[in-house]
């Protein structure tokens, strides 16, 4: 039987995109997509998610890439305009599940230096009754490790919870460990699967 849901954050309860900051500075969303994709990529940002002080990594980078200097500098100055707002739906959705009893927790990739700056603008976090932030235990999703933290931090049983990622990786990495696991595409397909999966 279920008992607990976890959430994965970007994409799932909160919106980030570095397209927000990018796509008016380079007037291009073209040229932002490829700025993203070659410099500022999703792998240096994973190193940011699991741990690398910000400065540290906009350090690195700009030595590798010093023609983008000035633009590297701004995924950390402007970070905080990637953010978007809530995912449509899902406080709702978060907060009656919460209501009909489950256990509500979040584990995400994210630098814990960013993340808690905006922990309190979303409402949704609030809902959550624990949470495991990769930057702060410099652990990442997909690796099992992670899951297992978040696990035995809250004193969870695999069979008796289930996770909730955008990212196919995090799903399967979810399900090598015991999870039973989701691909989050919106609020509204979520709710119709949880209900016919949990009645």
């Amino acid at each position: 039987m279920i008992r607990n849901l976890i959430f994965d954050f970007g994409a799932v309860l909160v919106d980030w995109n570095p397209h927000y900051v990018y796509d008016p500075y380079f007037g291009d969303a073209d040229k932002a997509t490829w700025f993203i994709t070659n410099i500022c990529t999703a792998a240096w940002n994973k190193e940011l998610d699991g741990g690398k002080p910000f400065a540290q990594g906009v350090a690195e980078l700009s030595a590798q890439y010093p023609e983008w200097a000035p633009e590297i500098a701004m995924y950390h100055r402007d970070w905080k305009k990637m953010m978007g707002g809530s995912i449509p739906g899902m406080y709702e959705l978060v907060r009656d599940f919460k209501q009909r009893g489950y256990g509500i927790y979040g584990l995400t990739n994210w630098a814990a230096e960013t993340f808690y700056t905006i922990v309190n603008d979303y409402p949704v976090f609030a809902l959550l009754d624990g949470m495991v932030v990769s930057g702060d235990v410099r652990l990442l999703k997909p690796d099992a490790d992670i899951f297992y933290c978040l696990l035995d931090k809250y004193s969870l049983k695999a069979e008796e919870s289930l996770f909730i990622d955008d990212n196919a990786e995090n799903v399967e990495g979810a399900r090598k460990v015991g999870l039973e696991a989701h691909r989050f595409t919106n609020a509204e397909e979520l709710r119709t699967w949880l209900e016919s999966r949990l009645n």
